[in-house]
C-alpha cells in the first residue's frame, strides 16, 4: 500500500510539473485566476454530476482532481443528489471582483 502512495505522489509531481510547462509556454492562455473565474461563472448555481463537473475542469484547463480540493476548501459541496454544487464561497468571490 505504502508502494502505490508514493506512485501517486510521484504522479501528482508530475502532473504538477507539466501545467507548469504548459504555463511558461503558452502566451495565449489566461492566468489561472482568469480561468477559475470562467470556470465558476459557466458553473454557476446549477448541480453538476461528477463527470460534469470533470469535464468542466478539464475544459477550464485544470486537472479533474482539482475538485477533490475545491471540495476540502469549501468550495464545493456533494449535495445528497450526488451533484457537485458550487458553495457560497465561491459565488461570493466571483462577485468580489
Amino acid at each position: 500500500m505504502t508502494e502505490l502512495r508514493e506512485v501517486a505522489a510521484a504522479l501528482r509531481q508530475i502532473s504538477a510539473g507539466f501545467a507548469a510547462l504548459a504555463d511558461a509556454i503558452s502566451d495565449t492562455e489566461p492566468p489561472e485566476e482568469a480561468r477559475y473565474r470562467e470556470l465558476i461563472q459557466e458553473w454557476g448555481q446549477r448541480g453538476l454530476t461528477r463527470a460534469e463537473a470533470s469535464a468542466l475542469f478539464r475544459k477550464h484547463g485544470f486537472s479533474p482532481q482539482l475538485a477533490g480540493g475545491w471540495a476540502r476548501g469549501d468550495w464545493l459541496e456533494i449535495r445528497d443528489d450526488g451533484r457537485r454544487y458550487l458553495t457560497e464561497r465561491s459565488l461570493r468571490w466571483l462577485s468580489d471582483d
